[in-house]
This record gives C-alpha cells, structure tokens and sequence, in this order.
C-alpha cells in the first residue's frame, strides 16, 4: 500500500487528503471538499467504486478487497514435520491448518474486530472471529475456497469487507503400494508384475532391481508415468536367487519408498524336457537296432550257372546246368566260397556232372 498526496490550486476551501491505494490500481487522486459533507460521502463512495473494479478479476495469493489485504496459507502435517501448502494443493484426510494473514503495515485494522466466513466449496461453511480454522478435506477432487472478511463500525465510519476466492485441489496421499501376483518368477522368462498404487494420480513411479539383494543398486531406474493406480512392470531375469525390488512412487503432494523381494528360481519342466529328449533319443536308436537284428530269417533262392564240358567219341560236349538251393542269410556268405569252388571245378572238368549221361554202349 501507499500514500498519494497532491495539491491543486490555491483554493484554501478545497485540499487533497492522504488517500489509501492499492499498488496495482491506477493512481486516482480524489479532491475532497471539506466544507461539504455530502461531497465527502460522494468521494468516497467513487473511491470504493473504483477499488472494487480494479481488484474484481484479481487472482494473486495476496488479494486486496476495499480495506482488506491478506493472504490465503495452508498448514498439513506429514509424519513428523509441517508442510506449508500455498500453491493450492491439498492432501485428503489430513488435519488442515486454513490461516489467513492480514497485510496491514499501517496498523489501520489493529483494533478492529473481523468476522471470517469459510466456505470450503464442498457444503461446509465455518464462521468465526479468528484468522486460523482447522478443516481436513475427507475426497479428493477440484474445489472452490470462498472466504469473506467483514467489520461493522459505527455508522460514521467505513464498513470493512471483502471477499477471497481461490482454487483448491484435493489429492490423496500415495500410503501404500501393493504388489498383486505372485513373488516367485523363473529365470531366463518375460514376466509381468502388476501392482496397486495408493493416491491420486498423475504419479510419478521410478523402479530397479538389484541382484541378490547385496549388489550395489544401479544408479540409474526406470521412470513410468500412472494415470491410474495400476502399476504394471515387465521384466526378465537373468539369474536365480533373491532379487529386491524397489520402487520410488510421488504425486504433487507425496511420496513413498517400498522394497520387495523376489525369489527367481530354473523351471523344472526344461530339465524334464531335456531328459524326455535324450531318453527318445536312445530309445529310436535301441528300436533299430533291434529291428535288425530280431528280423526274422527268410530263405534265398541261390541259382548258379554251371558249364560242364565232356569229351564223348571225341567230341567235347558242353552243356549249362543251372543248379537251384534254398539258402538263409547265414548261409550265404558261409557257403558262398563253396558255390564258386564247385562252380569252377566242374567247369574243368574236375568234379562229376550233375545230369547223369547214358550212353547206349553202356547199357
């Protein structure tokens, strides 16, 4: 606030007075007749007027209404500590301290006795002569907080009054992450791990996994951003054991830090298979072997072609036998080498014919 002082003329009947005004309204300098009383109530009723006009669209944390100029702050406890909330966010379910602080440097208000009326824009209304007022929004959600500061003075004064708007939004807390699924994977797969997220979204979720529970944490996570409160992860791991993973989860008005272990272990049905394979294996290779050497033994027709030369009166005759045996598989490679014995000796001539001769001298 500040002073503007100026005089025109020289009038002793007309004066300029010390007028209160704004920093951000134009500078309006109001000529007061002291004399005239109804010009006095006129001024002012123009100056209050313009005052209105200036500050109707006002959205600043400080507002200014007429006489009143303040500011709106939010107090929320978390855990330990007190968080000061004056950017219009709000945690739900959490014991507000609402406090509205008057700028008056000039100590024009000191002694005057102001009635708030706070509408917390969810039906609740709470009135009372004191700055600070404990309310706790129970959902979350968008509201409006309306507060009005008034004083009614004697008559011969200005009433005080104004009125303070601002936007508050209402968030859940994140309180709890909860891991839906089993804790239990096989190494080397592709597994997906679902998870609930307390809070109002959006959230922020960052997460690792560290090997063992004993390695060093990687610098570095993996950053997802929830419009909803299901948090899905897909991951393979690469070795068996215990392996934590940690996850970090924040909103606009908190955050939570939560640890899991996880057990990785092999798949008992890929040593099953292996073993299946190796065992179908050996049995195709005992099944042919045993096919080969159970195959029942058919016999062979055998047919050599034997040449039998003889000398009859002088002349030599030679005539083709074809000689005929039932032979097993056995039997022919151990008689094989007799066939071809006999084969050669009968066409020398060695061995006797096969087809008796008779001759009519004989007879």
């Amino acid at each position: 606030m500040k002073t503007s002082q100026k005089v025109l003329g020289s009038n002793t009947n007309v004066r300029s007075v010390p007028v209160s005004i704004p920093d951000k309204m134009p500078h309006h300098y109001l000529l007061i007749n002291d004399l005239d009383p109804q010009s006095l109530r006129l001024s002012v009723l123009i100056w209050t007027c313009l005052q209105l006009l200036q500050v109707s669209g006002e959205t600043d944390p400080i507002v200014e209404l007429e006489n009143v100029a303040g500011k709106l702050i939010f107090y929320q406890n978390e855990g330990n500590s007190t968080c000061v909330r004056d950017t219009g966010e709000l945690a739900s379910a959490v014991q507000t301290v609402a406090m509205f602080e008057i700028f008056d440097p000039e100590q024009t208000l000191g002694q005057t006795e102001l009635t708030y009326t706070w509408d917390f824009g969810n039906g609740e209304v709470i009135t009372g002569t004191d700055p600070v007022v404990l309310y706790n929004y129970t959902e979350s959600g968008n509201y409006t907080l309306r507060l009005q500061v008034g004083a009614n003075k004697t008559q011969q004064e200005i009433p005080i009054a104004g009125v303070y708007s601002m936007d508050v939004k209402v968030l859940d807390v994140i309180r709890n992450i909860e891991m839906k699924g089993p804790s239990s994977y096989q190494v080397a797969e592709n597994v997906s791990m679902v998870f609930h997220v307390d809070g109002s979204p959006p959230m922020w979720v960052c997460w690792q996994v560290v090997p063992d529970c004993k390695s060093v944490p990687p610098v570095g996570c993996t950053l997802s951003v929830l419009y909803s409160n299901t948090l899905r992860l897909d991951h393979t791991f690469t070795s068996t054991g215990v392996h934590c993973l940690n996850i970090n989860a924040r909103n606009d008005i908190s955050a939570l830090h939560t640890s899991y272990s996880v057990y990785v272990g092999r798949d008992p049905y890929s040593n099953l298979f292996f073993i299946m394979s190796c065992l179908a294996v050996l049995a195709v290779t005992f099944a042919f072997i045993a096919v080969i050497a159970c195959r029942p033994r058919r016999p062979r027709l055998l047919t050599v072609r034997l040449q039998i030369r003889s000398r009859v009166n002088g002349f030599i005759r030679k005539c083709t036998v074809f000689k005929t045996r039932w032979l097993s598989y056995s039997a022919i490679f151990l008689n094989g080498e007799e066939e071809a014995d006999m084969s050669n000796g009968l066409e020398r001539g060695e061995s006797q014919p096969l087809i008796p001769h008779h001759d009519p001298r004989y007879t």
